[in-house]
């Protein structure tokens, strides 16, 4: 399913983040570090390579809403926008930095020229965020940022599992 707003289109997959190809950038629900971790932020480093662990020591500790950007070394895209998402329940307002991870990395992408970025479901996995509100959350952020945006014409969201995809579809649809 795909929804387009403005121009911009905004759709739902079922995959692998690191295999993005013909994407400018893909997003990296990092921690605060920036280190490899599990999850997204282990399968992006690992895809990348040690370079990218270097390129982000200067970069870090951000906090839970920042988003900071680099090469993305050995994957097929040209970069990667590191963002770290709330840990449920523990970084508050929770919904507020949620959708500021999303804004943020728009306007990052929009600042580098970048016309297509996939985000994987921030703070969905070992940081607890309910994969739903999750979903509603980032939606409603994307599509209020979208009229601001002037090189980003396609976002992606890349889930590992067909449920999460389904929840997605259904937030994107009613955002």
């Amino acid at each position: 399913m795909a929804r387009t707003i403005k121009g911009v289109t905004i759709e739902c997959v079922q995959g692998d983040i690191t295999r993005q190809e013909g994407f400018d950038a893909v997003v990296n629900a990092a921690n605060a570090e920036l280190r490899p971790g599990g999850g997204v932020s282990g399968a992006i480093h690992r895809a990348a390579g040690p370079g990218l662990a270097e390129e982000c020591r200067p970069l870090a500790p951000i906090k839970p809403g920042q988003a900071v950007i680099t090469s993305a070394h050995k994957l097929p895209n040209r970069f990667v926008i590191h963002c770290l998402g709330p840990v449920y329940g523990v970084d508050k307002p929770s919904d507020r930095l949620l959708a500021d991870c999303y804004r943020n990395a728009l306007k990052l992408a929009d600042r580098y020229e970048i016309s297509s970025i996939a985000f994987p479901a921030i703070s969905t996995g070992a940081f607890g965020y309910p994969v739903r509100e999750a979903a509603e959350e980032a939606c409603r952020a994307i599509v209020e940022t979208i009229p601001a945006l002037k090189s980003v014409k396609r976002i992606r969201f890349v889930l590992r599992d067909a449920e999460p995809v389904r929840v997605h579809e259904e937030a994107l649809a009613s955002a």
